[in-house]
């Protein structure tokens, strides 16, 4: 519900339409202001990401749940971080933005989200097989911190070299002067509802991919009330505020290509399932110290770099010039990877 309630708040402080959170969006800002890709209209260091890692760090600290562990499968983690975020890129938004596009009235998102389903069911086909990246070993207390260092290490390039009105670079880091990297809320704003949904997060391990997943799989429906709780809390929000604006037309940093609008998500879930959790779930496992969803993270930040500089990423005006064979070829590499790492019973 927290999700729920600050991103349209968010949204209402200064961050894009129905994108108040979005972690495939938020970390292609960052790739852009780090330079990554040069797409001049998302480009900027999202404090949200930074708190979201922060906020789970400091959970896992106090409820005595850091545990520093890597070692499964890292190349493969980092693949399909790379092809979840290409999958998010062509339909515009990973499941939290597919989630908040429905509720603030974005009729594509049905077709983002039925992909989504789509894609983890796929998934759990391949866990009913013996699909398994191998287990993780316990590591030094190094290895757990790295990724939260990474984003302390934003947050210091953020501070020393803030946006300057009418300039699209300061120092090291790259500026949006227009779209949606120029479009962000407050940094303090932002940063405190990130640590706060990642301290919540981390406790009660909210995951939009295992919502899915365990739905199908065991027809639990802890995750999934959560999911379920974030659409409909988003939207009386939006409602209150006066964001809700149904149609599929018109509707901010998405577009109508519903086929690719499926098909990307869908890489994205087979991804997120294959990986083991969302965008935002590998972020408070990592700041719990997973080594292995560190590098998953990594893969997607890469992966937005990818996906701009070689015309992978859609935009309102449709899908990107190799977006489409960018998705089959992501779907393509899934499958592969789903059909081999098994492990055989008996």
């Amino acid at each position: 519900m927290a999700i729920g309630v600050f991103a349209p708040l968010l949204q209402k402080w200064g961050n894009p339409g129905n994108m108040g959170v979005c972690v495939a969006c938020f970390e292609r800002d960052i790739a852009g202001a780090i330079g990554l890709h040069r797409a001049e209209v998302v480009q900027y260091i999202r404090p949200e990401i930074i708190g979201f890692v922060f906020g789970s760090l400091a959970s896992a600290y106090l409820f005595r749940e850091f545990r520093p562990r890597l070692g499964s499968a890292p190349i493969v983690r980092f693949a399909l971080g790379v092809f979840a975020m290409i999958g998010a890129l062509v339909f515009l938004g990973c499941p939290w933005r597919a989630a908040l596009r429905l509720a603030g009235g974005d009729g594509n998102a049905i077709l983002g989200l039925a992909g989504l389903v789509a894609g983890v069911w796929i998934g759990t086909l391949f866990l009913r097989g013996g699909y398994n990246l191998g287990r993780s070993q316990p590591t030094h207390h190094t290895a757990g911190w790295m990724l939260p260092l990474f984003m302390a290490g934003l947050l210091a390039l953020l501070l020393a070299f803030p946006a300057i009105p009418g300039e699209a670079k300061n120092g090291v880091l790259f500026y949006s002067l227009k779209g949606p990297g120029a479009m962000y809320a407050p940094l303090p704003v932002s940063l405190a509802v990130g640590l706060l949904i990642g301290f919540l997060a981390q406790r009660s391990r909210f995951c939009t991919m295992g919502a899915i997943r365990d739905f199908v799989l065991f027809r639990q429906m802890h995750l999934m009330s959560g999911f379920l709780a974030l659409i409909a809390t988003a939207f009386l929000v939006n409602m209150a505020v006066g964001q809700f604006h149904p149609g599929f037309s018109g509707q901010p940093v998405a577009h109508t290509q519903h086929l690719w609008n499926f098909a990307g998500m869908m890489l994205s879930g087979l991804a997120f399932c294959l990986a083991g959790g969302c965008p935002g779930r590998q972020l408070f496992l990592a700041g719990e110290g997973d080594g292995d969803a560190a590098i998953f993270v990594m893969g997607m930040i890469v992966g937005a770099g990818i996906s701009h500089n070689f015309g992978l990423a859609s935009s309102p005006a449709g899908v990107g010039p190799y977006g489409i064979q960018a998705v089959v070829t992501g779907l393509l590499v899934c499958l592969f990877i789903g059909f081999t790492m098994r492990k055989r019973i008996g």
